[in-house]
């Protein structure tokens, strides 16, 4: 990353806690984080650990109980309720565990429905969408429905889906968890590809230290707290 960068996103000093009665439960225990753009930033750690609150904060899907989230500089949490919306829309895109494709629609309208949602006429947003499903390696599958996709075709439209808006980081959630081992290489090779190529910042939530290790960055969950590992693949 070049030092004129300014990071993507910045956790500081981040903490959820729940509350079960009169026990308190501290999730994630001042957590300090920062994501450069063009890179690539891997959370691993047990389940349970608070991997994936820590990516929905990141990506505005759920406030911390205390800290600071700020994007490209600007404090999230400072922000009125249609920035926040509008930076989620256009400068986020988010890739599950379990796909969440609409199964009554083909892979072209499952990666099209976000803007179709918005009011964007059909015409306009296909070959958009003929292009990312391409770019995915799926320009044959484009009328094919979920149900006649296998799971690692079933992650690449929700891929294809979440790179629509042209997004500046993707934030990835066990990206390849419910995938074989050799269709899971493939997902990981094709996001290290978008990276490389496309300069997507991304972030990848994993429980797989192999995936982690080729990361640019690497932050282990424990206790609540960010240890970081891989430290020689830091600029």
């Amino acid at each position: 990353m070049s030092e004129n960068l300014q990071p993507v996103i910045i956790c500081r000093d981040v903490r959820k806690v729940y509350h079960d009665g009169s026990r308190e439960l501290v999730i994630l225990d001042n957590i300090n984080i920062e994501v450069p753009e063009y890179d690539i930033l891997a959370i691993s750690g047990p389940s349970g650990v608070g991997k994936s609150t820590l990516l929905h904060i990141m990506g505005t899907l759920d406030n911390p109980t205390s800290g600071d989230v700020l994007f490209r500089g600007a404090p999230l949490l400072r922000m009125s309720g249609n920035r926040v919306n509008a930076i989620r829309n256009k400068e986020i895109g988010f890739v599950f565990q379990f796909y969440h494709l609409l199964p009554e629609f083909t892979a072209l309208e499952n990666v099209m429905m976000a803007a179709l949602n918005k009011g964007m006429r059909k015409s306009d947003c296909a070959e958009r969408a003929m292009e990312l499903l391409a770019q995915v390696g799926l320009n044959e599958r484009t009328t094919h429905k979920p149900g006649q996709l296998s799971g690692g075709e079933q992650q690449r439209v929700a891929i294809a889906r979440a790179l629509f808006n042209n997004p500046t980081v993707l934030l990835c959630d066990e990206p390849t968890g419910n995938l074989d081992e050799h269709t899971g290489e493939g997902i990981v090779e094709l996001l290290w590809d978008l990276n490389q190529k496309h300069n997507v910042t991304l972030v990848v939530v994993t429980h797989d230290d192999a995936i982690a290790q080729q990361a640019d960055r690497w932050v282990c969950l424990h206790d609540g707290k960010a240890q970081l590992r891989g430290e020689s693949n830091i600029p």
